[in-house]
C-alpha cells in the first residue's frame, strides 16, 4: 500500500479525519506505515476504537473505491501532493483527499466564495451572477457549493463569462447533488473543478454540507453572500471563514425582507459592505489600481495596448457612451466588452456614470 492508498483508505474510514491523521503521522511518520502497525501501536497514537477500525479494514473497499474513481474519470488529490491547493492546506481541519473533476490551478489562489440561499429572491440571484461573471472578467475563480438559488447562479455566471468557477460538493460523485446540477457539474469540470472530499458512494446527507462548507471558505481569499435568510446555511460558511481568517463580505438587503434578513445582520456584526466589484478586489488586494495624476495621463493613455482593450477605449470619448453602443461599435461579445470596462475602471482611464453609461476620466 502506497502513500495514496493509504490515506485514500483513511478517508474511507468514518471516524478518521485530519486530526487523528496527524496523531499518527506523528506516531508513524509515513501514511503507508499505518497499515502495517499493531493494534496496540495504533491505540497508542488514536484510541482503540480507531486502531480498530483501522486494523480491520478491508483492502477490497479501495480497490472498489479507486476503480470507480478512474470510471469517472477523477484524480485523488492528498494534502501531501503538489496540486492540493494551497489555502486549503492552511486551515484547521484540511481534508485528507480531494476527489477532483476538472483541474485546479495556480491561479485558483485568488478565488473569491459567492455563497447564499437556496431560496434566494431575483435580487440574491441576479446580484450572485453579476459578481461573478465580473470577477472572473477579471482572473478571480469563483468558488461556490452548486447547491440550487445562490450557488448555481453564481458558477453560470463565472461559466458566461468565459471564467473559472471550482464547485465543492457535499457528496460522493456517484451522487451529484442536485441531480438536476448534473450537466452543471459537467460544464464546471471543462473550464474549472468539481471537488469533494467524501468517498464516491457518499450520499448527500445533511451533516455533509457544513462540512462542505469549510472547504469553500477553505479555497477562498474571502467570501461574498449575497442573500441569506436568518437560519441560512450560507451563514454557516461565513462562520467557518472568520474561523480562518478569511474576509466576509455582503450585499446590503431590503430591512423588511426575510431572504436578507442573514446577511444584514452580518454587516451589523462587522461583515463588509459591497456594492461593486471593486469593493472586493480593493480590500483584498487581488487587483491593484493605478492612481493617475492628471499630468500623468498622455503618458497613460498611450500606454493603452493596441488590441481590444486599445480599440474599446477609442470608442469611449468625453460624451457618455453606453454599454450596448460598446458592444456594437466594437463587434465584440458584452462578457468581452465588461471584462474591458472593468480593466480600464481599475486603470482610472475612464469612468461609469449612471444606467452603464461611460466616459473618459
Amino acid at each position: 500500500m502506497n502513500a495514496l492508498e493509504a490515506l485514500v483508505s483513511l478517508n474511507l474510514i468514518p471516524q478518521a479525519g485530519s486530526a487523528h491523521l496527524e496523531s499518527l503521522l506523528k506516531y508513524f511518520r509515513k501514511p503507508e506505515a499505518i497499515f502495517k502497525a499493531s493494534l496496540k501501536d495504533l491505540s497508542a497514537a488514536v484510541g482503540r476504537k480507531l486502531g480498530e477500525s483501522i486494523k480491520s479494514f478491508d483492502t477490497k473497499r479501495l480497490e472498489q473505491e479507486l476503480a470507480l474513481a478512474r470510471k469517472s474519470n477523477l484524480e485523488i488529490i492528498t494534502i501531501f501532493d503538489q496540486g492540493y491547493p494551497q489555502r486549503l492546506k492552511e486551515i484547521p481541519g484540511r481534508p485528507i483527499v480531494l476527489y477532483v473533476s476538472g483541474n485546479i490551478t495556480v491561479d485558483d489562489n485568488s478565488a473569491i466564495a459567492i455563497v447564499g440561499s437556496r431560496r434566494a429572491s431575483l435580487y440574491g440571484l441576479s446580484s450572485a451572477e453579476k459578481f461573478a461573471a465580473e470577477l472572473t472578467a477579471l482572473g478571480v475563480t469563483i468558488v461556490s457549493g452548486m447547491a440550487r438559488g445562490v450557488d448555481t447562479f453564481a458558477h453560470r455566471g463565472a461559466l458566461k463569462a468565459g471564467g473559472r468557477t471550482i464547485a465543492v460538493i457535499g457528496s460522493g460523485f456517484s451522487h451529484i447533488y442536485p441531480s438536476e446540477n448534473a450537466g452543471l457539474a459537467k460544464e464546471i469540470s471543462s473550464s474549472g473543478a468539481v471537488i469533494s472530499e467524501f468517498p464516491m458512494e457518499t450520499e448527500p446527507l445533511p451533516h455533509n454540507f457544513p462540512r462542505r462548507n469549510r472547504i469553500i471558505s477553505g479555497l477562498s481569499a474571502g467570501i461574498l453572500l449575497t442573500e441569506a435568510a436568518r437560519n441560512s446555511g450560507a451563514l454557516i460558511t461565513a462562520d467557518f471563514a472568520l474561523e480562518q481568517g478569511r474576509d466576509v463580505f455582503a450585499l446590503p438587503g431590503r430591512i423588511d425582507s426575510n431572504c436578507s434578513s442573514g446577511t444584514n445582520t452580518l454587516l451589523k456584526q462587522g461583515a463588509k459592505l459591497v456594492t461593486c466589484c471593486q469593493d472586493i478586489l480593493e480590500e483584498l488586494n487581488l487587483i491593484k489600481s493605478e492612481t493617475i495624476e492628471d499630468k500623468d495621463l498622455p503618458e497613460k493613455q498611450e500606454q493603452v495596448c493596441e488590441s481590444d482593450e486599445g480599440a474599446l477605449y477609442r470608442c469611449i470619448g468625453q460624451e457618455a457612451v453606453a454599454l450596448d453602443e460598446l458592444i456594437e461599435k466594437t463587434s465584440l461579445s458584452s462578457s468581452q466588452v465588461l471584462s474591458l470596462v472593468l480593466k480600464l475602471q481599475f486603470k482610472k482611464l475612464i469612468k461609469e456614470l449612471p444606467g452603464k453609461h461611460f466616459v473618459r476620466n
